[in-house]
C-alpha cells in the first residue's frame, strides 16, 4: 500500500470517529453577545437532576420556507444538547403529520393545532397549512407548546415546561387582598410566569391567617385605608424572617381627569417607619412612555401619541439579580425612593440623565410644553431592596417600587411589556430563593435602543454624513490627477532621450 492511499485511508477514519465523537458530545461554539446558543446554569441543573423520564414529541411538518425550516433544526439542536445533558432522561421525536393522516389527527389530539403560513411559490403567494408545536410529558402529566414561533426563547419554553412538570412541594407565593389591591386576573402575565414554579394564592389578613405558610409576600397597588393591625401582621411575618414586595403608588392619579391625590393605603407612612421614604411628588423625565390622544381635523377624528414625562421609561439598572437583562420598564406616576435607615440599602430603578420631581399640588396637563428647565436631575431611585432586620431581630428582605401599576393590564388586551412582567416575578424569584429561571426569562431581548446623542454629537455626524463622500472625491481626484501628471512626464523624459 503507498503512501497516499495510507493518508487517505487515515483522514477517512478520522472523519468517521469525529462525526461519531460529535454525536456523543454534542456542543456549540457560541459567539453572540447574551450567549444566545449557551445553555443556563438553571436548565443544566434541572436536566442533570431528573429522575423521571420526559418526552418530546415535535410536531413539524416538512417541506418548510426557509425562516420557519431554521426554527425546526434550532429545536432539534436543543434537544440534542437537552438529551446529551439529561443523561438519557430525556428522549425526544418529531413527527411530520402532514405525511399521514393519522398523524394528524393525533397531533390535534394531543392539542397541537395546524396554523397557516404565508409562502410564496413561483411568483405567486399562496397559504401552506403546517405544524409547528410540541408536547412535553411526564407519567400521566402534560404540557403543551401550541406553536413554535421563528425568534420563540426555545430554551426558557422547555425549561419551565419541564420544571412544572417535575416539581414538587411548589413554594406558596400570597398576594394580599381586601384593600382594592390588583387583582391576579388583572395580572394575567405574572401569574402565568408564576405559576410554573409557585403555587399563586390570594391571602386575606385576618385573625386567623396563617402567614409563615407563604414564602413570600406581594402587596400591589393598595387603595383604600389598610388597617394598623395588618401592618402588624406584616411586621410579624418581616420578624419571623420572611420577605416582602411592594409596589404603591404614593400618589394616585387619573389620566382622564387630571386628578391627582395622596394614597389613601397608608403604605409609605408604615415604610417611613421603618427608614424608607417614598417622596410625595412625582417624578417626571424626558425618557417617558405617550398617551394616545384624540385630535379631531373636519369630520375626521384620530388618536396621536403624545409623550407624557409622568411615564418614565427606565433603561438604567443596577446590577442585581431582580434586574438582570432587563432594558426596558415603563412607570406609570410614579414616587422616588430614599433610605435613611440603618440596614442594607440596594437601588435597583433610576431615571435618565434628564429627570426631575413634581411636589403636590400637581394637575396633569397632556398639551404641557415640557422645557430643558423641567427636567434638572439624574438617576433618581424609584426601586430598591431593603435587607436586613427590617422588623424584630431576624434578618428579612423587603424590595419596594414607587409605582403600584406598573405590572397590571387595563382594558381588555391585558398584554403589557414584558420586561414589566419580569421586573415583579424576579423580584419575587430572588426573595423566595429561587433565582434559577431569572437568566432565561431575559435571555430573549427583544430591543435594542440606540443611545440618543448629544447635540454636538448630532452635529458632527451631520456634517460629516456630509463634507466625507466630497472629501474623498476630492482626494481621489489629487491622486489620479498626480499619477497623470508623473505618467506624462515620464513619456515626456523617453521621447526626449
Amino acid at each position: 500500500m503507498n503512501t497516499t492511499a495510507s493518508k487517505i485511508i487515515v483522514a477517512i477514519l478520522a472523519f468517521v470517529a469525529l462525526n461519531f465523537l460529535a454525536r456523543q458530545f454534542f456542543f456549540r461554539l457560541d459567539l453572540t453577545k447574551n450567549q444566545e446558543f449557551t445553555l443556563s446554569p438553571a436548565t443544566k441543573n434541572i436536566l442533570r437532576n431528573l429522575d423521571e423520564k420526559v418526552k418530546v414529541t415535535a410536531y413539524f411538518s416538512d417541506d418548510l420556507p426557509t425562516d420557519v425550516g431554521k426554527t425546526k433544526q434550532d429545536l432539534k439542536e436543543i434537544l440534542d444538547e437537552f438529551y446529551n445533558l439529561s443523561k438519557g432522561q430525556l428522549e425526544y421525536e418529531f413527527i411530520a403529520p402532514n405525511d399521514d393522516p393519522k398523524k394528524e389527527e393525533e397531533a390535534m389530539k394531543e392539542g397541537i393545532q395546524p396554523v397557516m403560513i404565508n409562502v410564496r411559490e413561483k411568483d405567486q403567494a399562496k397559504q401552506l397549512k403546517a405544524f409547528l408545536g410540541a408536547t412535553i410529558k411526564v407519567g400521566d402529566k402534560k404540557e403543551i407548546i401550541p406553536v413554535i414561533q421563528p425568534g420563540t426563547a426555545m430554551e426558557y419554553a422547555l425549561t419551565t415546561n419541564i420544571k412544572k412538570l417535575v416539581a414538587k412541594n411548589k413554594p406558596v407565593i400570597g398576594f394580599i387582598q381586601g384593600h382594592r389591591e390588583a387583582s391576579l386576573q388583572e395580572m394575567v402575565q405574572v401569574y402565568e410566569s408564576l405559576n410554573i414554579l409557585y403555587s399563586v394564592e390570594s391571602v386575606y389578613l385576618t385573625d386567623s391567617t396563617q402567614l409563615n405558610k407563604y414564602k413570600t409576600l406581594v402587596l400591589v397597588r393598595p387603595q383604600d385605608s389598610i388597617p394598623a393591625s395588618h401592618f402588624e401582621m406584616l411586621n410579624d411575618y418581616l420578624g419571623q424572617g420572611g420577605n416582602l414586595l411592594i409596589a404603591t403608588n404614593q400618589i394616585e392619579a387619573e389620566l382622564q381627569t387630571g386628578q391627582v391625590t395622596p394614597s389613601l393605603s397608608g403604605v409609605g407612612n408604615w415604610l417611613a417607619e421603618k427608614g424608607i421614604v417614598l417622596e410625595n411628588a412625582l417624578v417626571k423625565d424626558a425618557a417617558c412612555g405617550s398617551v394616545q390622544v384624540q385630535q379631531q381635523t373636519g369630520m375626521f377624528s384620530f388618536a396621536t401619541p403624545v409623550q407624557l414625562p409622568y411615564l418614565p421609561l427606565i433603561q438604567n439598572f443596577s446590577n442585581h439579580p431582580v434586574t438582570k437583562g432587563l432594558e426596558r420598564v415603563i412607570l406609570q406616576f410614579a414616587s422616588a425612593i430614599s433610605y435613611n435607615g440603618k440596614e442594607q440599602f440596594t437601588p435597583l430603578l433610576f431615571t435618565s440623565d434628564k429627570s426631575g420631581r413634581e411636589p403636590m399640588p400637581i394637575v396633569i396637563d397632556i398639551q404641557r410644553q415640557w422645557t430643558e428647565a423641567d427636567f434638572p436631575e439624574r438617576n433618581i431611585c424609584l426601586g430598591a431592596v431593603v435587607e436586613g432586620k427590617i422588623a424584630g431581630n431576624t434578618s428579612s428582605k423587603l424590595i419596594i417600587y414607587g409605582d403600584g401599576d406598573f405590572p397590571v393590564g387595563r382594558g381588555r388586551n391585558q398584554q403589557i411589556n414584558q420586561d414589566n412582567v419580569s421586573l415583579l416575578v424576579n423580584g419575587i424569584d430572588w426573595l423566595s430563593d429561587d433565582t434559577g429561571l431569572i437568566d432565561l426569562r431575559t435571555k430573549a431581548v427583544e430591543t435594542r435602543p440606540i443611545k440618543e446623542p448629544d447635540d454636538s454629537t448630532r452635529n458632527m455626524y451631520k456634517y460629516l454624513n456630509f463634507l466625507l463622500p466630497i472629501m474623498l472625491v476630492l482626494v481621489y481626484s489629487f491622486y489620479r490627477s498626480s499619477v497623470n501628471r508623473r505618467k506624462r512626464s515620464q513619456r515626456m523624459e523617453e521621447r526626449y532621450s
